[in-house]
């Protein structure tokens, strides 16, 4: 384990606000048939009490994950975000566009080109810069990704930065979105002091549903926020973004969340179901190896990623099979371990609930009656 410093402002103070343990590695799926055992790291969330960021405590050497598909909720996500903004004015025809990186896929390039914005080369600057799909959480030295995105911005363009809200995290109990290979955590209070320290203020602030609570806001040298800007800000703090003993409640939640998930799993095989889940999702991955569910109680993960059929989620035997191959086997339960998806796996696979399966929120246990 690393001496903990931030990975922003290098400082030292901080308090350790959720302990997960060792984790396998959550964005790699190992071939089903690999009979070496996983490597596990430690997955520790930290805050810092100096600049208020929310990161993992240490390193991890990750492999390279397989191919996925970008799912249709975070598809509509970047529309709406892409909207938004260009309501705003701020995406004119013929800016200049610079985006940071994707690791997870899903590009604005094709509909800010679509509205009349140029992308332009990597060592070029742009008037809109965009860290859109969640890129900068992947760096482990949290200052040079920020340097890297102001360094690329013209001195009257716009950062435009997306991120899953800490807020969100903490108000939904989404200890298991804390993952090995997303290194920070955000805040709109944690941001704004982040890109002062460059030279940015934030104009505006948006928020949007996905994930229980997403953020996007447009940053500016010289800039004014606006009222929208206060309005999170305050729903932030009042939820405890930047508070170690509100944060440290997630490890609460831990515990209770894995028994629950285990409990209804050996309840459902007892009573003769059929106990299959949906989403290879790197979230899924905590849960389902705290709660030590192996291929006896789940009898597979669907995924709609071809890359990942035929492989096993980390640290289980449980198989990931392809959405055709769930349809087929008829399950009775099936676990859904990123909700946000049910409506449009729910549309893509009616077969499920015409053979009389169960749509079930993993974390609730709660059935998904109403169509979406």
């Amino acid at each position: 384990m690393r001496a903990v410093t931030c990975r922003f402002c290098r400082s030292d103070a901080g308090d350790l606000v959720l302990d997960l343990g060792m984790q396998p590695a959550c964005e790699y799926f190992p071939p089903l048939d690999d009979p070496v055992t996983d490597p596990v790291f430690p997955l520790r969330l930290w805050l810092c009490a100096a600049c208020g960021l929310a990161q993992l405590a240490d390193d991890a050497e990750i492999p390279d994950e397989p191919e996925g598909l970008e799912p249709a909720a975070l598809a509509r996500q970047r529309a709406d975000a892409v909207a938004t903004a260009h309501a705003a004015g701020l995406l004119p025809v013929g800016a200049t566009v610079a985006e940071g990186a994707t690791p997870h896929g899903g590009s604005w390039q094709a509909e800010l080109e679509s509205l009349g914005l140029r992308f332009v080369a990597d060592d070029t600057v742009a008037d809109v810069v965009v860290d859109g799909t969640f890129g900068m959480m992947h760096a482990t030295d949290q200052a040079a990704a920020l340097d890297r995105l102001v360094d690329r911005l013209a001195p009257d363009g716009v950062l435009l930065f997306q991120f899953h809200s800490l807020a969100a995290i903490l108000r939904e109990e989404q200890w298991n979105a804390v993952r090995l290979g997303h290194y920070a955590y955000y805040s709109l209070p944690a941001l704004l002091g982040m890109l002062e320290v460059r030279g940015l203020g934030v104009t505006s602030a948006w928020s949007f549903p996905l994930y229980g609570g997403t953020v996007m806001i447009a940053a500016r040298r010289g800039a004014v926020a606006d009222t929208s800007v206060a309005r999170i800000v305050d729903d932030e703090l009042a939820s405890g973004v930047l508070d170690a003993r509100a944060l440290q409640k997630l490890q609460e939640g831990v515990d209770t969340s894995t028994a629950a998930l285990r409990q209804l799993a050996e309840d459902a095989s007892g009573a003769g179901q059929r106990v299959y889940a949906y989403s290879a999702a790197s979230r899924a991955v905590a849960l389902l190896y705290l709660a030590d569910l192996h291929d006896d109680l789940l009898l597979g993960v669907a995924d709609a990623a071809p890359a990942k059929h035929g492989c096993r989620m980390p640290g289980t035997t449980v198989p990931i099979i392809s959405p055709s191959d769930l349809i087929a086997a008829g399950p009775d339960v099936v676990l859904m371990f990123v909700t946000d998806l049910l409506p449009e796996v729910r549309r893509a696979l009616p077969e499920i609930e015409a053979c009389g399966g169960r749509w079930m929120d993993a974390g609730s246990g709660a059935v998904a009656t109403a169509t979406t």
